[in-house]
């Protein structure tokens, strides 16, 4: 198990292209089992969670050819459904959550499909239901063996219908809309999910030959097609890393310029950092933040304590809600965290207090923090990362803290960040993988 040991405190500087989208690459990466023709896809990040969906997806029988660092070309024309039925298959699917959004393609197209209950971050509860009461009412037939199996099959073609999706999930649209592009008839979904990634997936679907209307909205509406083409695709920069990028930038009194940030993308991201009290810059498609000695928690206009929360989009994304409770304990002022969609992810604020942040865990949902104003620094400490988002804000904290800290399991945060050591090396950090 690889470990960080981390000097912090001293300033970065320098600039820094954010890698592709990692939750975007995890279902445009299965978009490709729709078709038996050619896509190419660029911007992909060499991340272990995308390089293991490859690799299942290879196993699978998809014929992959790397063109170059971050462009990938697939052509699934000959997909071995046996596959489905072995150990190996089961391994792989269930050690990686991405592997759930197999399930929409496969049925459209093949008819059938199985999983395990897929893995991936111990964040609090994350329900399939959405997936699968799409996908039945389309026409699959789910069987669930024992808490940890599905099957799902079809007799014939999926059939267009209405749906009202109890929750906006991402990956369930996503799984929904991919079986519904195959499917015979008029497809409506109903609050849907509309993040940019789920519209990236939609475009590139249309690009194939599908039809969709309502892209960006809740409400989206598919007509089937018989059988969709090949196609070329270059993803979006991570919006997360982004956002990672200016709270270290801000917690270490950093300048940094972020490259290529596809800005009308980010939605609330940026305003919510600056709400923060922290300067930004765009400059073309690139944003710049300068170096800051201190930043202020922003009220409301009557005075009260600020609240930053998640929402689905386009409000602010769950991701980054560690990254800038780490922030704020840097900040003067007070604000209020309130992570509504998973009740496991703050659990991580007990490192933070280690460190000499003033946080107060008032439930599982919600934290208040008190910020230091840097007047004092964070002190460095050991400590273990929980999952990828919460391993990034506390690498963030360790590059400010005064002295050495080491950040164990780092393998959780290069499930969603390439390199990221190497990278932030080039920016002056003093980070050595142990």
């Amino acid at each position: 198990m690889a470990s960080f040991e981390v000097i912090g405190g001293k300033p970065l500087k320098g600039e820094i292209v954010p890698q592709g989208a990692k939750n975007e690459a995890l279902q445009i990466l299965c978009a490709v089992l729709l078709t038996d023709e050619q896509v190419t896809i660029s911007n992909i990040p060499d991340i272990r969670d995308v390089n293991k969906l490859i690799e299942l997806l290879r196993d699978m029988g998809v014929k992959v050819g790397k063109l170059s660092n971050d462009t990938y070309r697939f052509q699934a024309d000959d997909v071995h459904l046996d596959y489905l039925d072995t150990p190996e298959f089961v391994a792989q699917a269930g050690a990686l959550r991405g592997s759930v959004m197999i399930l929409g393609p496969m049925l459209a197209r093949f008819g059938k499909c199985q999983l395990p209950k897929p893995g991936g971050d111990k964040i609090g509860r994350r329900p399939m239901d959405t997936h699968f009461l799409g996908l039945e009412k389309l026409g699959g037939k789910l069987t669930l063996e024992g808490n940890d199996f599905y099957r799902i099959n079809t007799e014939g073609r999926l059939r267009g219908a209405y749906m009202l999706l109890d929750e906006a999930s991402v990956t369930g649209t996503a799984n929904i809309v991919m079986g519904a592009v195959l499917a015979e008839g008029t497809t409506t979904i109903y609050n849907a999910a509309c993040e940019p990634y789920l519209q990236q997936l939609c475009k590139i679907l249309v690009r194939m030959g599908a039809k969709i209307n309502g892209i960006g909205s809740n409400l989206l509406t598919i007509e089937g097609v018989e059988r969709l083409g090949g196609t070329e695709h270059r993803m979006l920069p991570d919006m997360i890393e982004i956002g990672s990028f200016i709270g270290l930038a801000a917690m270490t009194g950093s300048e940094i310029t972020i490259k290529d940030c596809q800005i009308p993308e980010l939605g609330l991201i940026p305003d919510t950092f600056r709400k923060l009290g922290i300067q930004l810059e765009f400059r073309g498609d690139d944003i710049f933040v300068p170096a800051q000695d201190h930043y202020e928690i922003a009220t409301y206009l009557d005075g009260s304590i600020l609240t930053i929360s998640d929402h689905t989009w386009p409000g602010l994304t769950p991701d980054l809600l560690s990254v800038l409770l780490v922030v704020a304990t840097q900040a003067k002022g007070t604000v209020l965290i309130h992570q509504k969609m998973f009740e496991s992810r703050l659990f991580f604020v007990d490192k933070l207090i280690d460190m000499g942040a003033q946080i107060i865990l008032c439930d599982p949902h919600r934290a208040t923090v008190i910020g230091l104003d840097k007047r004092t620094q964070l002190h460095g400490i050991t400590m273990t990362s929980p999952d990828i988002r919460a391993g990034v804000a506390l690498l963030i904290a360790a590059l400010s803290a005064n002295g050495r800290s080491v950040i164990e399991n780092v393998e959780q945060i290069d499930r969603g960040y390439q390199n990221i050591d190497k990278r932030l090396t080039a920016l002056g950090a003093q980070i050595r993988r142990l």
